[in-house]
């Protein structure tokens, strides 16, 4: 077993006993905005229904870790939790010094748990490592250190609106500055405003100095323009990654009975693109094959903030596109960013391979937005995308 950390009056050398819990298993997050969005939920409904909630975050971690800095878990004054730092006895721990911070009004509570590779596995962890967690005080007392309910509200509203925000919160004061990374000017490296916008564009949450950043981005989404069979694979492996996945195609037989449980739109794509907004969070497939259908959300794609643009076609196709879209006025470098032929080369063949190619793509250009082209070169994956 690992040992707890020490408590606030000394005591240390505590062995982490297993505890009996019952809390709903927490499904993998691909994108960690939708587990936010969750636990912000339930802390807030915690909190409101008069329970003492406490807000445990990874800070930072050394070695192996398998939650990431910014990982978070709630937990109520009756042990009750939800959400993940680590696994097995960092969660215990964490539990059980959550049960006795709840109660007072003080700075956030910096643990840290080192573990040997022997007891790596009791831990959660592939290997020996450290994992540093800050426990924050949900409370409107305005008590030191203590997260006000109303900045969690306020990043709930952001997120609804597709807006980002980001949590700084001092580690040794508790004090908790509310971010909209889109208001930040540029500023100079090494600086507090720096560090914010480098975390909200890589979408990465973690210790800056003496600051904790928490990164609140809005969901991944995926639209969809052509309600085809590749459409229906593609958008269940976008929600699989936890993508909102939206489906546009003016031909309402084509979207009747086909896409359970996704947003659907039988509208004209321009329109249906312009009226859900397109921002940096977004990824934007055409898969029609039809120029009135694939040209005007294309042309509403380059116009946009979107991180993806992708069409299907042969190389022949995306030729005669690009002259279409040069007659609307795009130049060549805009039109550049679309992806077509669309998905990445790994040799599909049949409608669920070409999805799974072009997922890969779209994760690739969201991750490694700055690898060689070569590392993620589109291809003609099928039959379909390599004939005119």
């Amino acid at each position: 077993m690992a040992v707890c950390p020490a408590s606030p009056d000394g005591a240390s050398g505590r062995l982490c006993a297993p505890l009996r819990y019952t809390s709903a298993p927490m499904q993998p997050q691909s994108d960690q905005s939708a587990a936010d969005l969750a636990l912000i939920q339930r802390a807030l409904a915690w909190h409101e229904a008069g329970h003492g909630v406490a807000l445990a975050s990874v800070v930072s971690t050394w070695g192996s870790a398998p939650c990431p800095a910014g990982s978070q878990l709630v937990v109520r004054d009756d042990m009750r939790f939800e959400g993940s730092v680590s696994g097995g006895c960092v969660e215990t721990a964490v539990i059980r010094e959550a049960q006795e911070f709840i109660p007072r009004a003080e700075p956030p509570r910096l643990l840290t748990f080192g573990v040997s590779d022997e007891q790596a596995f009791d831990v959660g962890l592939a290997c020996g490592g450290t994992v540093e967690v800050m426990l924050q005080r949900l409370h409107g007392g305005g008590g030191a250190g203590d997260l006000d309910p109303d900045l969690l509200r306020e990043v709930l509203d952001r997120l609804r609106e597709r807006s980002p925000s980001l949590l700084a919160t001092h580690i040794t004061t508790g004090e908790v500055v509310l971010h909209n990374p889109l208001a930040i000017a540029p500023a100079a490296p090494d600086t507090l405003p720096a560090a914010v916008l480098d975390a909200a564009r890589s979408d990465r949450s973690g210790r800056h100095g003496e600051f904790f950043l928490k990164v609140f981005n809005p969901r991944l989404r995926l639209i969809v323009v052509g309600a085809v069979h590749v459409a229906q694979h593609l958008v269940a492996i976008a929600q699989r990654c936890n993508y909102e996945a939206v489906v546009v195609d003016p031909r309402e037989a084509f979207l009747r009975g086909r896409f359970d449980g996704v947003q659907a739109l039988s509208h004209w794509p321009d329109a249906a693109l312009q009226t859900l907004g397109l921002d940096a969070r977004t990824a934007v497939v055409t898969l029609t094959h039809d120029p009135k259908f694939d040209d005007p959300a294309l042309d509403a794609a380059l116009g946009s903030e979107a991180f993806y643009i992708g069409a299907l076609g042969s190389r022949r196709t995306q030729a005669k596109r690009r002259e279409r879209l040069g007659v609307r006025g795009h130049t060549s470098e805009q039109i550049d960013r679309i992806s077509g032929p669309v998905g990445l080369d790994i040799g599909a063949r049949n409608p669920a391979e070409i999805a799974l190619s072009i997922m890969a793509e779209i994760t690739a250009t969201l991750r490694k937005p700055s690898a060689p082209t070569a590392d993620i070169a589109p291809s003609a994956t099928t039959q379909e995308n390599k004939t005119p």
